[in-house]
């Protein structure tokens, strides 16, 4: 869906936003607490989080569709905070598509160049552009319900971009497609924010999504920014239990700090730096991060984790398979198909798993 633009802005210029202290709350409940968060211009942001995080609550206030308990928004040199949707010069594209089932593609995106009052053959001319932008050229006389969900997405995505806005928003605009397709959808809308830059600010509850889509990634759970980062940051570097918990598999197990050493499982850990100062840290353990070592193989250098398989789950392109260490803690391990890798003993067998200190990471126990 288009909203409208917003007074003297230029059209199809992108812009920085601006949150600054919003509050939402719902009797009770506090949707968002006090958030804070500058996106740059042309700047590709995912907003990712668990159901019910606040993450949607904060799009649909830099759309206008709630108006925040405090706090301020600014889309460039404007403050938008009152401001009503038609006014914010935004591009919007909705979950359930928002199409207009009674008119045609072409219907459907020449409608908000026609509220805006342009003529009929620069409403064509646009209208044949964007369909060429989403690889659907030709399909402009093609009714809504004739569509398959992928290009039902495309026409939504066109949609918004058609009036070039400033600053487009999107929430969770590819769930309801299948896995592949959604997966191709990613790469398409990328394709299309590299193309025109305008500012993206991207909702989404599927880490993988906001990995593959974005320039940073919002962490956001109970009202609250958890971390904020490029996305191999934000996987490599969590910088907290909840994090790496909640973006990608982890196994985690009690760390002691000792004189400024780091101890887990019993050994010593080698670490790329000095023992961060933290209470209660913890050792996250990524599967792939974790190499089986080779028999006579010691391992010099890396942290090696000693224990027998437990559990082995064949997921095609790589095993998963489950470690019991001494001591009874039990910690993932995944090892890629490859006539190279070492095989893999049964459940019982004992296995060697090594870990590089730069992949040795700590983080607090807790939030």
């Amino acid at each position: 869906m288009a909203m409208g633009d917003a007074a003297g802005a230029e059209r199809g210029s992108s812009l920085p936003i601006s949150i600054s202290g919003v509050g939402k709350s719902y009797g009770a409940f506090r949707a968002l607490d006090d958030v804070s968060l500058d996106v740059a211009s042309g700047e590709f942001l995912t907003l990712l989080g668990p159901s019910g995080s606040g993450k949607t609550t904060l799009l649909m206030v830099l759309a206008g569709f709630q108006r925040p308990d405090c706090g301020r928004i600014r889309f460039g040199d404007d403050d938008v905070t009152l401001a009503p949707p038609h006014r914010r010069g935004v591009g919007m594209v909705f979950q359930n598509y928002a199409l207009f089932p009674h008119m045609d593609v072409a219907g459907n995106l020449g409608y908000p160049l026609r509220l805006r009052g342009l003529g009929r053959s620069e409403i064509e001319a646009r209208v044949r552009r964007a369909l060429d932008m989403v690889q659907l050229a030709g399909l402009g006389g093609r009714q809504v319900d004739q569509l398959s969900g992928g290009q039902r997405q495309r026409v939504a995505l066109a949609r918004a971009i058609i009036f070039e806005p400033r600053i487009l928003l999107m929430d969770e605009p590819l769930s309801a497609l299948d896995k592949k397709l959604r997966e191709e959808m990613q790469i398409e809308v990328r394709r299309l924010h590299r193309r025109l830059g305008m500012t993206t600010v991207y909702v989404t509850h599927d880490q993988r999504e906001a990995l593959t889509m974005s320039d940073r990634v919002a962490v956001i759970d109970k009202g609250r920014f958890r971390q904020v980062g490029g996305p191999r940051e934000i996987y490599e570097r969590p910088g907290s239990r909840f994090i790496a918990e909640f973006i990608g598999e982890s196994s985690f197990l009690p760390v002691e700090l000792r004189g400024g050493e780091a101890w887990a499982a019993g050994a010593r850990l080698a670490l790329a730096g000095a023992a961060p100062a933290m209470a209660s840290p913890l050792l996250v353990l990524r599967p792939e991060k974790l190499r089986v070592l080779a028999p006579g193989e010691d391992g010099a250098g890396l942290n090696v984790l000693r224990g027998r398989v437990a559990e082995l789950v064949y997921q095609g392109e790589s095993t998963l398979f489950y470690v019991e260490l001494p001591g009874g803690a039990r910690i993932a391990a995944r090892q890629a198909a490859s006539a190279s890798a070492p095989s893999l003993p049964g459940i019982g067998g004992e296995v060697a798993l090594a870990l590089a200190p730069a992949d040795t990471i700590l983080v607090p126990d807790g939030a």
